[in-house]
């Protein structure tokens, strides 16, 4: 009898542990993604839920019509208290940064495993709109097998990447190029010139207009042509010729005979897989201007975690997003299903556990290490990035001046900036 009332009581002690100080509570969570994903992400809420005494009833799809789906709930404040949300949404949904419940406000939210510049991401108007969930970004990736056979070394400035892409044809012939650029990698290429020659990211914040003056955005286009008539790249025309192939189903790709690319970090292993035996695909530091002002770096939030601004249990709900990203229950679950984590403490945990390839862990690790301007969600607008490289492809095809060029893009760019003022 006696063992009974202890069991009770030790039973009745520990329900205020399992318990969080926002007392328990029903909670939603919506996110896309494919079975892993939906898997991963079911046990994490339920680990979760169980650490803090919530339930957390998860919603789940296809990429396909979410947007669609969330645009029409958060029109009518029915939304999941936990939502997962796509980067470049942030205007469509928090334009004066109240579209979304401000992390800073919500105790539970560890916010100092993040860099200031992954935070300055996704913050609207000194609001944190949500967690960055994973972070992704441009870098350079170089076939060092190629490289070595012809006596050369990754280029650290363009002034090298030059001389380089003229040494790699001298010794290996014409049908070798030292470099990879069309559609939006030429697009991403030029904003990168700019940048490191400005230090600005396209968009101004502060003005919600584009930050670079018509002559700058020139030079950057100019820059570009650079490439194509040293032949470092392919030309627009050789492209479309060819099929406009991707990059990593090509045969010079896998033969080495493109000797570089400017990619994700995230898809180092869809150009590595594609290589020949022997072809060894190196990342390397940013290639930048002996007089760059930043070295550019394209870093972004993949996507974020956000918490509904009409949620009735903010702070509960604030207490699984933290549990999600940066406890021991959370991180163990969701792994690597999207992508390698942003929070420092996740990161760690994973990279501690194996479970990250080092080749990726290099590549993430350059990206992060570089420096730059923070990145507008606008940048992937789509008509934006569409003006962009459409108008790049009419300057490929002599339709335009680089100056022409240069004016077109911005002033299409400021017209959809102006949609959201």
């Amino acid at each position: 009898m006696k063992s009974t009332i202890k069991k009770a009581l030790l039973a009745s002690a520990l329900v205020p542990c399992a318990l969080s100080s926002a007392n328990a509570a029903d909670l939603r969570m919506s996110w896309w993604g494919g079975d892993s994903r939906h898997i991963a992400t079911q046990e994490a809420l339920k680990v979760c839920g169980e650490k803090y005494g919530h339930t957390i009833a998860p919603e789940f799809t296809g990429f396909a019509g979410y947007l669609e789906k969330l645009t029409t709930q958060m029109a009518g404040g029915t939304e999941a208290d936990l939502m997962q949300v796509n980067w470049p949404w942030l205007p469509l949904f928090s334009r004066d940064g109240t579209g979304f419940a401000d992390l800073q406000e919500l105790g539970a939210v560890d916010l100092s495993q993040y860099p200031q510049t992954d935070l300055d991401g996704v913050t609207v108007k000194d609001h944190v709109q949500g967690i960055p969930v994973s972070t992704t970004g441009r870098v350079f990736f170089f076939n060092t097998t190629t490289l070595e056979e012809a006596g050369l070394s990754a280029p650290t400035t363009w002034e090298e990447f030059f001389g380089a892409a003229e040494a790699l044809r001298d010794k290996e012939g014409d049908d070798y190029r030292l470099f990879n650029a069309v559609s939006e990698s030429a697009q991403l290429l030029v904003s990168l010139a700019v940048t490191q020659k400005t230090g600005k990211d396209m968009v101004d914040p502060a003005t919600n207009r584009v930050a670079w003056t018509p002559e700058e955005l020139t030079a950057g286009i100019e820059f570009y042509q650079r490439m194509v008539d040293t032949g470092a790249i392919q030309s627009r025309q050789d492209e479309a010729a060819e099929g406009n192939v991707k990059l990593y189903e090509k045969t010079a790709w896998a033969e080495g005979k493109i000797a570089g690319s400017y990619e994700w970090d995230s898809t180092y292993f869809k150009f590595s897989d594609p290589l020949q035996d022997g072809e060894v695909l190196t990342a390397v530091p940013m290639v930048t201007f002996e007089d760059a002002v930043t070295e550019g770096v394209y870093r972004k939030p993949s996507m974020l975690f956000a918490i509904s601004k009409h949620s009735k249990n903010p702070e509960a709900a604030a207490e699984i997003l933290n549990c999600l990203v940066n406890e021991p229950e959370g991180i163990d679950a969701l792994g690597d299903t999207r992508g390698l984590p942003a929070s420092k403490v996740a990161l760690e945990r994973l990279q501690a556990a194996g479970q990250i390839k080092p080749e990726l862990l290099k590549a993430h690790e350059i990206m992060m290490a570089s420096e730059g301007p923070a990145v507008s969600p606008f940048n992937e607008h789509p008509e934006l990035r569409a003006t962009f490289v459409d108008t790049l492809e009419e300057f490929a095809y002599d339709q335009v001046s680089a100056e022409e060029a240069a004016e077109y893009i911005i002033e299409g760019a400021n017209d959809v900036l102006s949609q959201f003022d």
